[in-house]
């Protein structure tokens, strides 16, 4: 499979050493001031970028006909146009806020115990949420896909990193290096506190993700999520 890396700082760089001990080749590793040359040769693409450059990648691959696997996050007001784009052009994308395998996995339990919980009115739901300082987004998009699978099944109707509203879910963001990724969610009453948590060793979780993603996408059409991928 030939893979066009769009991004390529700390995780370009771990998607292309996974990529290589797979088997794969790499056809383009474009930054933010390079072209796009090479992107024609590209058996699918995969974007992690900054979102300044997320829409533009995405679109020009799907405009080629280039499937585009992106796990690119702070991006989302444009993700909607992205959709349509694909639909219209009859290309294949996948976008995810998080390709981990086992950050998907803690997507399914977070929502089975959101819905657990919604009978239980004396527990209040916050979140933690710790990412190096070089993140850019807060909170990431993997805390807004932990928020929203909460708010889908319980009286909560939004998220807030500040002065949260009795309806909305209060995320705690913090920066600290060199953490990849650590993702709490607490049930707190006056007796106790439930807590489920997702703690990333590594960047590797993420770009092996992705690479699958990028390999189950080949010869498909439409939009899809990693829910798709693992059958979930």
């Amino acid at each position: 499979m030939k893979i066009a890396l769009l991004g390529y700082g700390k995780m370009g760089k771990v998607i292309e050493r996974i990529a290589l001990e797979r088997g794969h080749e790499i056809v383009l590793r474009k930054s933010s001031s390079s072209s796009f040359d090479g992107l024609e040769h590209a058996d699918v693409a995969i974007d992690f970028s900054v979102p300044d450059s997320a829409t533009t990648n995405i679109s020009e691959c799907i405009t080629r006909g280039i499937p585009v696997v992106s796990g690119t996050t702070g991006w989302l007001e444009d993700y909607h146009k992205m959709e349509t784009l694909c639909i219209e052009k009859n290309a294949a994308f996948i976008y995810g806020s998080n390709f981990s395998l086992g950050v998907n996995l803690f997507f399914e339990l977070n929502e089975y115990l959101a819905k657990m919980m919604s009978k239980f009115n004396q527990y209040s739901v916050s979140m933690e949420e710790i990412h190096h300082t070089h993140k850019l987004d807060k909170p990431s998009g993997t805390a807004i896909s932990l928020a929203n699978g909460i708010i889908n099944h319980t009286k909560y109707n939004d998220w807030s990193i500040e002065n949260p509203k009795a309806d909305e879910v209060f995320i705690d963001v913090k920066r600290i290096d060199p953490v990849p990724g650590t993702h709490s969610i607490f049930y707190t009453s006056e007796v106790d506190t439930i807590e489920i948590k997702h703690t990333a060793h590594s960047r590797d979780g993420f770009a092996f993700g992705s690479i699958i993603a990028a390999e189950w996408l080949i010869g498909k059409k439409g939009v899809f999520t990693m829910k798709d991928v693992l059958e979930l």
